[in-house]
């Protein structure tokens, strides 16, 4: 593979992280733009990895960022906003505005690939404020028409530090029982170090450009089962309690009041109506069309959602880290 020169927008969170340390693998030059430096610190020891402290919604920024690079990657994503129609103004202003003014500075400095992140469900006529955002935000990332974009629709990402089954856990570390909205909307996890193979495999695969992918794992999921199933692979199971509706939404709605990040808003409910599995019918790519082959949940959350489970995984990264950069003696 040919060296190449990427800008990766989100890429000090979960999914960013691990897409981090697989671009790093290849010999390329990755940018990191964050807002503090602090944040990017667990970055720093990635060969190629250059963190960059900026701020991504200037437009002169933005330009000088992606001047003279061979792809951008756009994680950035939001789960909340205030309420809007068709969607609140963090939605538009992070969903929507930002991925057109990252197409129109690729467009600009003459970058030819957008590999985007969308979400499953993504939809103009969606239930949820979230959906409809992010369906508009595909559209501003492929308006450019000299920068071929790629769209990538993934289902919730597990691995280790997600913020989806360690939820689960850490809850049941603390409540007797566990209510629940929306028990029976599925969801088809897929492995974070899926969907970072996907992007770096379609980076290099010019038949994926303009094309949308999308990611789910192998297996399909009720909420309630992926509950369940954090209680007992962390070591604390709770009976789950299924809350009708209407005292589902009053429980969202306390949440909405509440300082800080709300555990689950009505728009989250509202984006639980769609299932959140890929439809065959779409005539788009797959994990599978790009040769990769899906991890199971069940292979890799039981050891990161252990008591023991993040110890283990700081040891394994350790031992690897040494095999792979023994000290010179």
């Amino acid at each position: 593979m040919r060296d190449l020169s990427v800008v990766l927008f989100g890429g000090t969170g979960f999914i960013g992280s691990h897409l981090a340390a697989r671009l790093a693998e290849h010999d390329m030059t990755i940018v990191v733009p964050t807002r503090h430096e602090a944040h990017a610190m667990h970055l720093m020891p990635l060969p190629g990895v250059d963190i960059v402290q900026a701020d991504i919604h200037d437009d002169a920024v933005l330009r000088r960022l992606v001047t003279g690079r061979d792809a951008v990657i756009n994680l950035v994503g939001i789960l909340h906003s205030r309420q809007g129609m068709p969607y609140g103004p963090q939605f538009r202003h992070v969903h929507v505005e930002l991925p057109r003014r990252i197409a129109s500075a690729c467009a600009a400095a003459g970058v030819p690939r957008l590999l985007h992140m969308s979400a499953l469900g993504a939809a103009r006529d969606g239930p949820s404020m979230y959906q409809r955002s992010k369906a508009d935000g595909e559209l501003a990332a492929a308006s450019e028409a000299g920068v071929a974009a790629t769209i990538f629709r993934p289902s919730v990402v597990f691995g280790p530090g997600d913020n989806f089954m360690n939820m689960f856990a850490r809850l049941q570390r603390h409540l007797p029982v566990v209510p629940l909205a929306c028990a029976d909307a599925r969801f088809q996890p897929v492995y974070v170090g899926d969907v970072a193979e996907a992007y770096v495999r379609a980076l290099f695969d010019d038949a994926t450009r303009r094309q949308t992918c999308e990611l789910g794992g192998p297996g399909i999921y009720t909420l309630a089962e992926l509950v369940r199933l954090a209680g007992h692979w962390s070591g604390h199971p709770r009976p789950v309690l299924r809350l009708p509706d209407a005292l589902a939404r009053l429980q969202a709605g306390f949440f909405e009041l509440l300082p800080g990040t709300p555990l689950i808003t009505r728009d989250n409910l509202d984006s639980m109506k769609v299932d959140n599995v890929v439809n065959p019918s779409h005539q788009v790519l797959t994990a599978e069309a790009l040769g990769i082959k899906l991890t199971a949940l069940e292979s890799v959350a039981p050891s990161y959602l252990a008591p023991t489970g993040q110890l283990d995984e700081l040891r394994s990264r350790a031992r690897h880290a040494h095999t792979e950069h023994p000290h010179p003696k």
